[in-house]
């Protein structure tokens, strides 16, 4: 936006200073424009929830995960991982989550990939890690079902909309 527009959309909002929101138990309380429009408001995008995922690599397969039926988004596919918890580090969180889902001892390898996305009823940021070395053979403990799948074949599977351009980059051979 240049310098004149910036400079008119902050006249027309300082002149209607007051919105209305719903605040605490549904009264009303006045908000105002110029602290929205700066960036110094509640209303501005909410921290995202942060999560980790692995790669987790077999010579020329990926594993990949089927959320279950009953959980949110159920049935469609993804990369094990998790939420990263307060003051615990990303590559624990990853060990973590791994160990709880698949049974395994993942030495954590490079972060490959990072996005942020955003679902009608959640904002995460998930980071991507390759793992290529664990201890175990890796169990279904949490999802519908787990497989093993060619790089080539990963497209023909319904992963989390979040995923899907992560998924289209391995495939291609651009990442991991």
């Amino acid at each position: 936006m240049n310098a004149a527009l910036a400079g008119i959309s902050k006249q027309v909002l300082v002149q209607h200073q007051k919105v209305y929101t719903r605040g605490p138990a549904g009264k009303t309380s006045p908000a105002r424009w110029q602290d929205w429009y700066n960036g110094n408001s509640s209303m501005s995008e909410p921290k995202p929830i942060l999560v980790t995922a692995g790669i987790i690599i077999r010579e020329h397969e990926i594993l990949i995960c089927q959320r279950h039926h009953s959980d949110p988004y159920g049935l469609e596919w993804e990369f094990p991982g998790g939420k990263v918890k307060d003051s615990e580090g990303l590559e624990a969180s990853l060990q973590r989550e791994l160990r709880e889902e698949l049974g395994i001892e993942a030495e954590i390898g490079e972060e490959v990939y990072r996005l942020r996305h955003r679902y009608p009823d959640r904002y995460v940021e998930v980071i991507f890690f390759r793992v290529e070395s664990y201890r175990g053979k890796p169990a279904n403990r949490v999802f519908e079902s787990i497989e093993w799948v060619e790089r080539c074949e990963l497209a023909g599977y319904n992963f989390l909309e979040a995923d899907r351009e992560l998924v289209g980059r391995i495939a291609e051979g651009a990442i991991v």
